[in-house]
């Protein structure tokens, strides 16, 4: 019998989910706050969002709408016709697509055309398009005039539960991920489900790689429900996607009002990152998916966590099981070494003084932050994850 998908997006049961419920879920629209103070906003889910971005927009100078040529053909014309109807001014900008393109040059590009539009420091960027391209406006907001304001609208099912949320923004060096950036919240969150419809397959599946890892580190029966109701989101059912974009959303923001810049709770979120940080970097992220890396990864951390005699050969095999249900890689690469992996993972903002922290689980539901993980229990649980074998991309 399915879980009641309304009954865990409100998060309530769930025994081990032991984060406060300091979010708030309205209907028909559904709307969550990530309460920091002077700087929270809401996260809105709702159907046809898009025609009514600009009652978020403020009354700013200007607006820029960023975004990639493909997806601004499928959904620029409702924000922009909004913001006109609201005597808007707006300019559409648009960037190549793909994670090769998060860098600096692509924010020193951007600069020059926010400054050809004429964007003051009273004026709006709104972003439209996945985490790559909400992380690149995001930083560019930060950083422009030092600091304007800036909507997410994000169109893939990783973006909208998990990188549009939390204020990281960021650029990649060629030397590791994310080794650039700056801690600037949105004005909002806007999230229209339609805009699954026409995502990848592969895309909706790496989505599903955050949500699931959602129920791995805080809550055990929204990991549950997530297995149970893999079918219907992968069938893209909306009913089912809207409730695990509400719940995965709820988590964030619940961790985020908690701890805002990760000196503490908010490190959690990281479960299966340092491994699967790696892999893209070393792959030229051009291999992998964001959230195909993270599966792996996930799989590594649980191996490294039974190495260091906190994770149960059970949870491991649970983590696995749901990634491979959602079609997801679990394999480790056969061409990457143990010693390369290492080697990344020392380049990985994580890591401080040399030593390795990594997220690991102790059940499903319950993780913990685990300092000075060693060399050796890392190469151990990596030479078993490819003796392991499991899913191929």
């Amino acid at each position: 019998m399915a879980m009641d998908w309304r009954r865990v997006a409100k998060g309530e049961g769930g025994r081990r989910n032991r984060l406060r419920r300091r979010f708030v879920i309205t209907t028909p629209m559904s709307t969550l706050t990530v309460d920091l103070g002077t700087r929270s906003y809401p996260i809105v889910v709702e159907s046809g969002l898009l025609a009514r971005a600009a009652q978020w927009a403020g009354r700013p100078s200007r607006v820029a709408l960023l975004s990639h040529p493909r997806l601004a053909a499928l959904y620029a014309a409702p924000l922009l016709e909004g913001l006109a109807r609201e005597g808007i001014a707006c300019s559409l900008i648009t960037v190549p697509a793909g994670e090769r393109f998060k860098n600096l040059k692509t924010v020193a590009r951007l600069y020059d055309a926010l400054l050809d539009a004429g964007l003051d420091r009273r004026s709006l960027l709104i972003t439209l398009g996945g985490g790559v391209l909400g992380d690149v406006g995001g930083f560019t907001a930060a950083t422009y005039l030092r600091g304007i304001p800036f909507i997410q609208v994000p169109t893939t099912l990783l973006a909208q539960v998990d990188a549009s949320v939390g204020g990281k923004t960021g650029v990649d060096l060629a030397r590791g991920k994310n080794l650039v950036g700056a801690f600037h919240q949105p004005r909002a969150v806007l999230i229209d489900p339609d805009t699954l419809q026409t995502l990848s397959a592969r895309e909706l599946r790496s989505g599903l790689a955050e949500v699931i890892k959602y129920g791995i580190i805080c809550d055990r029966e929204f990991f549950v429900c997530i297995k149970e109701e893999m079918r219907r989101l992968l069938r893209r059912d909306p009913d089912a996607l809207s409730h695990a974009i509400l719940r995965s959303c709820a988590l964030k923001a619940e961790v985020v009002g908690q701890d805002e810049t990760e000196q503490g709770l908010r490190a959690i979120l990281n479960f299966g990152h340092t491994v699967g940080h790696a892999l893209e970097s070393l792959t030229g992220y051009r291999r992998y998916k964001h959230g195909e890396a993270i599966s792996i990864g996930m799989v590594s951390a649980g191996l490294i966590g039974e190495e260091m005699g906190i994770t149960p050969k059970e949870t491991t095999g649970a983590i696995a099981d749901a990634l491979q249900e959602a079609r997801l890689p679990t394999a480790f690469p056969a061409d990457i070494s143990t010693d390369a992996v290492l080697q990344a993972m020392q380049r990985d903002k994580k890591t401080v003084g040399g030593r390795l922290t990594f997220v690991l689980a102790s059940e499903i539901g319950r993780v913990s932050v685990v300092k000075d993980v060693t060399a050796q229990a890392v190469e151990a649980a990596l030479r078993r994850h490819r003796r392991r074998g499991g899913s191929e991309p």
